[in-house]
Order: C-alpha cells, then structure tokens, then sequence
C-alpha cells in the first residue's frame, strides 16, 4: 500500500511522485483509464511519473493516474480578492503610483 499525503486545498489523499524533469508531482491514488500521467515505481522504490506518448506508450508495468491539480475542488474555487477593500492604518496603496510610472 502506498504512503500517502493530504492535499492542503482540498483534504484529499494524494501520492506524490516524481516526473522525467525531476519535479514532484501529486496524482489521485486510484488509477483511471481517464488519467494522462503514466506512474510506476522504480528499482529503489520511488514513484516516477510521466506523460505517455506516441513514441513511448503507457507499459505494463504503468498505470494511469490523474494529476491532482485536474480534480482538486480547492483549487476550483474563485480565487480572493487581490487586496482587501480597507487597507489596515499606516499601510499606504501604491496602486494608483505603479500605474503612473508605468
């Protein structure tokens, strides 16, 4: 059984895995025919993860997974305001300032 972690935005598992550029990438942990991202684990144990091609087609040993960013529902929500409305005392906009100089 896999280990794994708890998406911040959303409370969901996810398994994080690492990608041919070496950069960490969290998948849903149940495999989908729907999913676009080929994960298996490597001789030291590390889940490694990949985009199948039409040169390099999903193997047997991969299975299909959705990266998490695609299905989070916390990342779906409309995000928050830049700025709040009312500055706090003695913070100043600059807004008005930037868009002068620019």
């Amino acid at each position: 059984m896999p280990r794994l972690s708890i998406c911040a935005d959303c409370r969901r598992e996810v398994l994080w895995t690492v990608t041919d550029a070496g950069k960490r990438l969290a998948v849903d942990p149940e495999p989908t025919p729907d999913g676009n991202t080929a994960v298996h684990r490597d001789g030291t144990g590390t889940r490694r993860s990949r985009r199948p091609s039409e040169e390099l087609p999903l193997m047997g040993w991969e299975r299909l997974h959705m990266p998490h960013v695609a299905t989070c529902p916390g990342r779906l929500r409309v995000p928050a305001p830049a700025r709040p409305a009312v500055l706090p005392p003695g913070v100043s906009d600059l807004s008005a300032y930037r868009r002068r100089r620019s």
